[in-house]
């Protein structure tokens, strides 16, 4: 067949697909085993959908998003009352070093947190058109690729992607996390979850901040996570592992994986800023750290 290269929409890359090797047997165990993959040739954006670009979205549908949604009671038999009301899960940084097996000192839900106010009602986007859109959850990034003629990519399209042509490398970018000195992602540097050493990006960093990869992508690590289309499960059948992203307190919801990590992966907590890594989300949670983008096939 035939295939165009004129891109569909603003800002896509065309990769051609074919055969990598997926998942990683050196970190966490939901990213065994190892096994050699083939992805048909797919356009991709270049970063995460930025929030200038989902505000375009909203307006012109007036689609509301899950965090903007007082969620149905009968749904939550078991849910605290004051806890059924529209907001998402905001990350806020400890006074101090604190366990580090315990989310929920760092992770807080919060009412009126949503995708325009990403730390709460009195925050608002203003001067973060170019950050990537937070506190969307799945159905919501679904909602968006369909107004724009796209679709999430699949957990092996993400990785083939964020690999940028280097097979088997730790990083889109090679095997050491910071070659020469340089940063080359948007990650938490220094004790998580109390003090970051890198104050250029208190939080999100505008997309495009840090290298591309070999295949001109932006942003494929750190910064936010990223929704794909496949529901979450283990490839070789183990049960799943313990996901360092907060659920919704009050949710037990289909998974989906996510993938890339964010600016709050630390290597002594989470070292998810690599394209091997995953995670299960729950489909209806929305947080101030995933975010997504989209992909269109021939």
């Amino acid at each position: 067949m035939s295939i165009t290269r004129r891109a569909p929409a603003k800002d896509m890359t065309w990769l051609p697909g074919g055969r990598f090797t997926m998942g990683s047997a050196d970190f966490y165990p939901e990213e065994a085993p190892v096994r050699t993959v083939e992805v048909g040739g797919f356009w991709i954006d270049e970063h995460p959908v930025t929030v200038a670009a989902f505000r375009r979205f909203v307006a012109e549908t007036g689609y509301v998003t899950v965090a903007e949604r007082a969620p149905e009671a009968a749904d939550f038999d078991e849910a605290d009352p004051d806890l059924l009301v529209p907001g998402s899960l905001v990350f806020q940084p400890t006074p101090g070093p604190v366990p580090l097996d315990d989310w929920r000192r760092w992770w807080h839900w919060t009412p009126g947190a949503q995708w325009r106010h990403p730390e709460g009602p009195g925050s608002n986007v203003g001067g973060r058109e170019r950050h990537p859109v937070t506190h969307v959850g799945h159905a919501d990034a679904l909602a968006y690729a369909q107004w724009a003629g796209k679709a999430l990519p699949t957990e092996a399209e993400w990785e083939y992607a964020a690999r940028g042509g280097l097979d088997g490398a730790v990083f889109p970018w090679g095997d050491e996390f910071s070659p020469r000195g340089r940063t080359m992602a948007n990650t938490w540097q220094g004790p998580f979850p109390w003090r970051r050493d890198t104050p250029r990006f208190v939080r999100t960093s505008p997309v495009r901040s840090y290298p591309p990869n070999g295949f001109g992508l932006y942003d494929v690590v750190g910064n936010v996570w990223e929704w794909t289309a496949d529901p979450y499960g283990i490839p070789g059948g183990e049960p799943p592992a313990p996901s360092c992203c907060a659920p919704r307190p009050d949710t037990e919801s289909a998974r989906y994986v996510i993938k890339g990590g964010s600016h709050l992966c630390a290597p002594t907590y989470c070292l998810r800023y690599r394209p091997a890594a995953r995670q299960g989300q729950a489909a209806n949670s929305s947080t101030s750290h995933i975010g997504f983008r989209c992909v269109v096939r021939p």
